[in-house]
């Protein structure tokens, strides 16, 4: 029996990784095509945005997933906004042209979206489902839809195409997950700003977990939320990283602070201070399972030693 293969673009991250990790131990080859020169044959490197040798990956591949995408950790100059838009759109259309191209195409392509691309959610208002959900405006949004788009615009009618709007998933090893405890354990553990914004996250094991359920699992496409179907204000999740950590000192977080730090660290208070309630609908209409379905015992998990 043939040894199925996965293909990760930008797959050199702390979510590439983990999904690495994930499908080898399910007995896939996995390549990882990525901007870094990396050792191995099942390494290669593109630039992202032009055709080349590494095309040649995706012929007969089970399942080629895109994560490439420069961070948006960063402040919006016009500068990062241009590259961060460019780095996604350019890599999907270079991988539609390459799937387009093959004479056995991958059988299924998911794509990195975002669960920012819904509205600010507050108070009690329903979370935002894939049928339901209401698309928001401002960068952030704009950079989702434009990257949906492209997406949706790559003619590749023999692959299965899945826009994977994913929340902030929580890893000890990557991710903001590590910055964020490493602040509460200073102290920092109290509300972000009214702390009445809501985060929607996921666990890093239910991330790879879900990626492979919609993989092999099902035949469905088109965008599904990949998120923990408990969201939670910022407020109660702070507490929960303050109950696990117990830091001598609790410090208050205005706004105006988050503000003076953003700048100094060099990223944006939209990151902490948007408002994102995402259910996964489609997700569990389909008898997906969460192995960390509320946050508590996500983060125990993470901090445990």
């Amino acid at each position: 029996m043939q040894q199925p293969k996965m293909v990760i673009a930008g797959g050199n991250g702390f979510l590439g990784s983990h999904l690495r990790r994930h499908f080898q131990a399910l007995g896939y080859r996995v390549v990882i095509i990525s901007r870094s020169e990396a050792a191995g044959p099942d390494n290669v490197r593109w630039d992202a945005h032009t055709p080349g040798p590494w095309a040649a990956e995706l012929e007969g591949a089970d399942v080629l997933v895109n994560m490439a995408g420069r961070t948006v950790d960063c402040r919006y100059t016009d500068s990062n906004r241009r590259e961060i838009m460019a780095s996604r759109v350019e890599s999907t259309r270079v991988l539609g042209a390459a799937v387009a191209a093959c004479l056995v195409p991958p059988k299924v392509w998911l794509n990195s979206s975002t669960a920012t691309i819904y509205a600010d959610t507050e108070g009690d208002q329903p979370a935002n489902t894939e049928a339901a959900g209401i698309i928001g405006t401002g960068f952030s949004v704009e950079v989702a839809k434009t990257w949906e788009a492209a997406f949706e615009a790559c003619a590749v009618p023999a692959t299965r195409k899945v826009a994977l709007r994913t929340s902030i998933v929580l890893g000890r090893d990557g991710g903001a997950f590590p910055v964020m405890a490493k602040l509460a354990g200073l102290g920092l553990c109290t509300p972000q700003g009214t702390g009445r914004q809501w985060v929607s996250w996921l666990h890093v094991e239910d991330f790879c977990r879900a990626v492979e359920f919609l993989a092999t699992q099902t035949t469905e496409g088109g965008a599904f939320n990949v998120c923990a179907p408990n969201p939670l204000p910022n407020r109660e999740f702070n507490g929960l990283l303050g109950q696990g950590l117990r830091p001598l000192l609790r410090l208050p977080q205005p706004k105006w602070l988050l503000e003076i730090g953003a700048l100094m660290l060099r990223t944006e208070t939209e990151l902490i201070l948007k408002s994102r309630k995402v259910y996964p609908q489609r997700l569990l209409d389909l008898g997906f399972t969460f192995h960390y379905p509320t946050c508590k015992p996500a983060i125990c998990s993470l901090l445990s030693t």
